[in-house]
């Protein structure tokens, strides 16, 4: 069974976007919303860091170095410039759409495996994660106007 592989991969990926998260919040403190967001996202991820604990301890972990590899490339720390928020903004979009995924395909073999604590555990999370998604998107969004057109 190669689902402790999955499980070791998103519960480190998980880490790594609530550092991430983090980062931005820290880095962008000029912008209130952002750090307050980013700030509850990044609890969030805290939060399905513990409820993988179970889990991990039920099937294992094999941990992969694919979270950490992207978070050290996409935001080891934050941007500054006109387009630092954008570009921060994208490179945590790309950490989440993985987490996100990453969650979608566990939930698959909760399904098969009829686990109904992991089933419970995906539901709760996975939908976390789509939000958290989708407010990166709009914040993208909002912000892409000011810093490609209006910016010098």
């Amino acid at each position: 069974m190669k689902l402790p592989v999955y499980l070791g991969m998103l519960h480190r990926a998980e880490g790594e976007l609530a550092a991430s998260f983090r980062t931005v919040a820290d880095g962008h403190g000029d912008e209130p919303d952002v750090r307050s967001i980013c700030t509850v996202l990044a609890k969030q991820c805290d939060a399905h860091v513990e409820a993988m604990r179970p889990l991990v301890d039920r099937y294992g972990s094999q941990p992969d170095d694919e979270p950490e590899r992207l978070h050290a490339v996409a935001l080891p720390e934050p941007r500054t410039g006109p387009l630092a928020l954008l570009r921060d903004l994208q490179d945590v979009h790309v950490l989440a759409s993985f987490v996100d995924m990453t969650w979608t395909l566990v939930g698959q073999a909760a399904a098969s495996l009829r686990d109904e604590e992991l089933q419970r555990i995906v539901t709760e999370c996975e939908a976390e994660t789509t939000t958290q998604v989708a407010w990166l998107t709009t914040r993208m969004k909002q912000s892409a106007p000011q810093a490609l057109v209006v910016a010098g």
